[in-house]
């Protein structure tokens, strides 16, 4: 898979951008441009995991962007193959298949991907601060 350079300005607004756009990531709001069953990437950061117990396995995550949110559904196999990115990403990368039933439209995942980092790299730009990984979970043991 090629991975292209992510814009420095977003064609909707023109201005430059300070968000570390994930690369090749279609925004939520371009989710209605590619046909059914098109391959895409999306990202954004998880507002929302649920393994309802009648799913048999199949877990739902709600991903939000600045545009909007995407609905990401995540098969067993899927899941068993990325569960640690699934579990605790606190943003996600997932490239899939395009599926739209009853004008709402989903991304069937293949592929999960942790850019969790990318959040640090914005507090890092923001506060001059950087936030390791072992610094977040001591800080949750200690709750």
């Amino acid at each position: 898979m090629r991975v292209l350079p992510a814009p420095t300005s977003t064609p909707s607004t023109g201005a430059t951008g300070h968000w570390p756009r994930p690369p090749a990531c279609l925004r939520a709001c371009d989710l209605a441009i590619p046909p059914v069953n098109a391959r895409v990437a999306v990202a954004g950061l998880v507002i929302l995991r649920q393994r309802p117990g009648t799913a048999k396995g199949v877990i739902f995550v709600t991903l939000e962007d600045e545009t909007g949110v995407v609905n990401v559904i995540v098969w067993r196999h899927i899941y068993e193959r990325f569960r640690r990115a699934v579990v605790a990403g606190r943003m996600l990368r997932v490239t899939g298949r395009m599926q739209r039933a009853h004008s709402v439209t989903h991304v069937l995942a293949e592929e999960v991907e942790d850019i969790s980092p990318m959040l640090d790299q914005l507090l890092a730009q923001g506060t001059g601060r950087t936030v390791s990984a072992e610094a977040r979970s001591d800080t949750w043991d200690r709750r």
